[in-house]
C-alpha cells in the first residue's frame, strides 16, 4: 500500500503495530488544521491495512504529548462559520479513532493539554510516563473545552471533570491514572517496555474478534440498556459464528497457541 507524504507527523508499522508520531516539535506539536488532517489520513489508511493489528498514538517532542489546540487560528480573524468548519477535524479524529476497528494506545511520554487530551481520551489505552501531566487550562486563556467536553465526561467521574474544566489545573500522571484517564504509569526507563508488552498482547489477538468488539464498544456507549443487551446478544452470535472464535476455543484446549484465520 503506496503512503503519502506527511509533514507534520510519521506513520510507520512493524509488526502489526501503526506508529504514528506527531512531528511538529517546534508548536509542541499544537493541532493544527494541517497535523490534524494528516492524523486522520493515517488514521484511515491503518484502518484498512491488514497489515495493522494496534495504532499507537505517539509525540516526537521529549516533554510534550501536544499542548492541544492551536492558539493563534483561535485568535484569528476568521468569521464564526471558518471557526466552526476549522473544528471538523477534531470531531473526525475522534469519531476515527472510535470506529477504527482496532485497537490503539496513546504513548504518554510528555505533558497531555487542551484538545490532546481529548485526543488521548478518544483512543482505548493511554500508557504514561510519571513525568507527564493532563490536564485542560482552557479556561485560563478565555477559552472553554467544548470540543473535548463529551470525551471528557464520557472517562472521568463527573465532579473530577467539573473541576477539570472550571479551574484549569494540571494532574500528575498518578492523579489522572486515579482520576480514570490513564491506564498505566511507568517509569521513564521502563516506558518502552511497557509499551511494547501491551502492544504486543493486542497485536497477538484476532484481528476479526477485535473488531467486533472494538465496533460494539463504541455503537453500545450511548444506546439504552435494554437496546445494548439486544444489539450485544447479536455480536455474541456473529462471534460464535466465526472461525476465529472455534479456533481460539479450541487451541485453549490443547493447550497451543491460536492460529487466526480472520474469519
Amino acid at each position: 500500500m503506496s503512503q503519502p507524504t506527511f509533514e507534520k507527523i510519521r506513520y510507520e508499522i512493524a509488526d502489526y503495530v501503526a506508529t504514528i508520531t506527531l512531528d511538529d516539535p517546534d508548536t509542541r506539536n499544537a493541532l493544527s488544521d494541517q497535523l490534524l488532517g494528516e492524523l486522520i489520513e493515517a488514521l484511515r489508511l491503518a484502518r484498512v491495512d491488514d497489515a495493522v493489528r494496534v495504532v499507537v498514538l505517539a509525540s516526537s517532542h521529549e516533554k510534550v504529548f501536544s499542548a492541544g489546540g492551536n492558539l493563534a487560528a483561535f485568535g484569528s480573524d476568521a468569521n464564526a462559520v471558518e471557526k466552526f468548519e476549522g473544528a471538523e477535524n477534531f470531531v473526525e479524529a475522534f469519531k476515527l479513532l472510535g470506529q477504527l476497528g482496532k485497537p490503539s494506545i496513546v504513548a504518554a511520554r510528555g505533558h497531555v493539554l487542551a484538545g490532546s487530551l481529548g485526543l488521548a481520551l478518544a483512543c482505548d489505552l493511554i500508557v504514561a510516563s510519571d513525568e507527564a501531566t493532563f490536564g485542560t487550562p482552557e479556561i485560563n486563556v478565555g477559552l472553554f473545552p467544548f470540543m473535548i467536553m463529551a470525551l471528557i465526561y464520557r472517562n472521568v467521574p463527573r465532579k473530577k471533570a467539573n473541576e477539570m474544566l472550571l479551574l484549569g489545573g494540571r494532574m500528575s500522571a498518578a492523579e489522572a491514572k486515579e482520576a480514570g484517564i490513564v491506564n498505566h504509569v511507568a517509569k521513564p526507563k521502563e516506558f518502552d517496555l511497557v509499551l511494547e508488552d501491551w502492544t504486543k498482547m493486542l497485536a497477538s489477538k484476532s484481528p476479526l474478534i477485535m473488531k467486533l468488539g472494538k465496533d460494539a464498544m463504541w455503537r453500545q456507549m450511548d444506546m439504552d440498556l435494554a437496546a445494548a443487551l439486544d444489539y450485544l446478544r447479536s455480536q455474541l452470535a456473529i462471534e460464535l459464528s466465526s472461525e476465529d472464535a472455534i479456533e481460539g476455543v479450541k487451541a485453549f484446549f490443547e493447550k497451543r497457541e491460536p492460529e487466526w484465520k480472520g474469519r
